[in-house]
């Protein structure tokens, strides 16, 4: 049986979460996002529509949370 795929994080817009899906693939991390479609296709962000959840497979979690709160902690505001 294929093991559950785990929420690693979630973020509001598609750009962010395609940014965090190629820093972790790019550290050998599969990735899967989910996502409703209606959020994506108009851009809503409000009530949990626009939510995108980054999956990763249960082996990866603790390095994948790793790498995210990292790249967090760097960020700007």
């Amino acid at each position: 049986m294929e093991e559950k795929w785990l929420t690693v994080h979630v973020v509001h817009g598609m750009e962010k979460a395609l940014i965090i899906k190629g820093r972790l693939e790019s550290e050998g991390i599969p990735v899967e996002l989910k996502y409703e479609a209606i959020g994506k296709l108009y851009g809503i962000t409000v009530n949990g529509i626009g939510e995108i959840k980054i999956l990763v497979p249960p082996d990866f979690y603790d390095e994948a949370k790793s790498i995210i709160e990292e790249a967090e902690g760097k960020q700007i505001d």
